[in-house]
């Protein structure tokens, strides 16, 4: 059990008896990580199944907080290397802060202002955090290597590009594969490359950037992070904003190297082009592979990202992008049908967090206080578990409060969606709020989604806020 194995680590370090463990949602790693506290403190426990995956992270963790870096402190490692405490930074990040901006596609000042803090401090993780750093430590590998550049353009090629049945010359393309492969490889700086340096990966402390989950981090170049962070492809960044978080980049990292910013623009491209070709992968794998339609629904934003790629085309691989264009023009992803259904958002949410925003600007629909059924947080069992876990929906289910209560939501909302259907509105706006938004509403998001996705034909996006989840059924 977690506790059994955190709790002597957090007592030996703090001197003090451990009153609470919570598991933080899942992340989608084998990792586990958990909140503990104690009378006056709470720290972050992990729990991993790799010790050479925690070694690299511990080891990261330790010179680049001796730099000055802001990432979290490890306080305590387990003998047997699978499990440690670190600092606790909260639970606002990045990809929460920003979420109005990426549903609208129109960010704030004040987002904007955040975005360009994270990225003013990447070449210092960059620079700074190679001086002096023993890359062998790095997990699963030390480096960028092409074996890493070959394993991605296959990703592609096998997992997103044969999927979507275009005919091609394998040939043709593995020798532009291989010009690209080289290109790619030009940098030796001895530079460390974050590799996941993306929003869910940010922490913020007084709206200050703190850095998490580098673990898979390795010598590389600089490019590479830049390209994931501002071409993330669900990010939605305009075009305006993307140079303008390049600028801040780059002034950051004159600080550190002379730039020649023609030959930077260039570089970049040919990276973005790069991690363009890698999330595709992803996608079509998740998507094609396991039949996840979240994933799907993430291809339009990419194939955006790389149609203005193309407007200038890379000569250097004449046939590479021959075959993104025909890519790009294919019709189930050039032009999306625009889907006039009605679309039902749906939240869950804390209340000690605020209420969701409307950012469709409709205003209206419905916040339903979750917060009158019998609670399973209370309980310390029910603690690491989320509304989607066996073990909290018995919970409820046997309690039969909550089956009440959504039986008076569905009446309320069946209702207020067959009207809207009828009268050809596009948006309805449904909130579920409990204490910490991880169980009671939980469960009654989950269960209205998946009622309303069966008895309608309309769109239905849920977002378990507090859980970092987003999905389309």
């Amino acid at each position: 059990m977690p506790a059994s194995i955190l709790q002597p680590l957090f007592e030996s370090y703090t001197g003090q008896k451990m009153k609470e463990i919570t598991e933080f949602p899942s992340s989608g790693s084998n990792r586990r990580y958990f909140r503990l506290k104690g009378s006056s403190l709470s720290l972050v426990g992990v729990i991993g199944t790799s010790v050479e995956e925690n070694h690299a992270f511990i080891t990261l963790a330790r010179h680049f907080r001796g730099k000055g870096l802001h990432v979290p402190e490890v306080f305590a490692v387990s003998e047997d290397g699978l499990a440690y405490i670190q600092e606790d930074l909260g639970d606002t990040i990045l990809f929460g802060a920003v979420s109005h901006g990426r549903e609208s596609g129109i960010y704030s000042s004040y987002e904007t202002d955040l975005l360009k803090k994270t990225v003013e401090q990447l070449p210092r993780i960059q620079f700074l955090g190679a001086q002096g750093l023993d890359f062998s430590v790095c997990y699963p590998q030390e480096c960028f290597d092409a074996r890493m550049v070959d394993f991605d353009l296959n990703y592609f090629k096998y997992c997103f590009l044969k999927a979507t049945g275009l005919d091609f010359s394998e040939i043709r393309l593995q020798e532009d594969f291989e010009k690209f492969k080289a290109d790619l490889l030009k940098d030796n700086d001895n530079t460390f490359m974050y590799r996941d340096f993306q929003a869910r990966n940010v922490m913020l402390r007084d709206d200050d950037p703190w850095f998490i989950d580098f673990q898979g981090g390795r010598r590389g170049p600089i490019y590479y992070d830049v390209a994931s962070f501002i071409w993330q492809a669900r990010s939605r960044f305009p075009e305006e904003l993307k140079q303008e978080l390049i600028r801040s980049y780059l002034r950051a990292l004159q600080s550190f190297k002379d730039v020649d910013e023609k030959e930077f623009y260039e570089r970049l491209r040919l990276f973005v082009l790069f991690r363009t070709l890698q999330v595709m992968g992803a996608y079509g794998f998740r998507g094609y592979f396991e039949k996840k339609p979240h994933f799907l629904s993430s291809i339009p934003f990419a194939l955006s990202n790389l149609r203005t790629l193309l407007q200038t085309p890379f000569a250097d691989y004449p046939y590479l992008t021959e075959l993104l264009v025909r890519l790009a023009n294919m019709p189930q992803f050039n032009e999306i049908p625009e889907d006039h259904r009605l679309e039902v958002r749906i939240y869950s949410f804390a209340y000690k967090k605020g209420i969701p925003a409307d950012t469709t600007g409709n205003g209206g629909g419905y916040v339903f206080d979750c917060r009158s059924i019998n609670n399973p947080g209370k309980y310390e069992h029910y603690r690491q578990f989320n509304g989607n876990d066996p073990e909290v929906i018995k919970f409820l289910e046997d309690d039969g409060e909550v089956t009440v209560f959504l039986d008076s939501v569905y009446k309320l909302v069946d209702a207020h969606v067959k009207r809207f259907v009828e009268r050809k509105f596009t948006h309805l706006q449904v909130c579920f709020g409990c204490t910490g938004g991880q169980h009671r509403s939980v469960y009654c998001a989950e269960h209205l989604a998946r009622h309303l996705a069966d008895r309608f034909n309309i769109k239905v996006l849920l977002t378990h806020r507090e859980l970092n989840v987003e999905k389309i059924l």
